[in-house]
């Protein structure tokens, strides 16, 4: 499943997130990485030092996730930049060489 506006592909279905009982605000791009992570921290009884392996991985993804969207925002501000300096036109107040 594509999901717009991201380079990352939906890999874990619905009827899979719903069967591990993933809360809908962690049915991102990086749950199948959690379905494991959850079940490793369930057989382990959430012993911190346990499933260390897994968390890193899910944690990477979602910080990947969090940082395509900070440059997709960036972007889109330096456009909505350009458009109102484009609007203005000439300055009334020119601008001074140290300013």
């Amino acid at each position: 499943m594509e999901v717009p506006g991201s380079s990352k592909k939906m890999i874990a279905t619905q009827a899979e997130m719903v069967e591990a009982r993933v809360p809908l605000g962690y049915r991102d791009q990086c749950a199948h990485l959690l379905i494991p992570l959850n079940k490793c921290r369930q057989s382990e009884f959430y012993l911190p030092w346990k499933c260390e392996n897994e968390r890193h991985t899910y944690e990477k993804c979602e910080y990947e996730l969090v940082m395509e969207r900070m440059l997709q925002m960036q972007k889109i501000r330096e456009e909505q930049k350009q458009k109102q300096q484009q609007k203005q036109g000439i300055p009334l107040i020119p601008n001074t060489a140290n300013a």
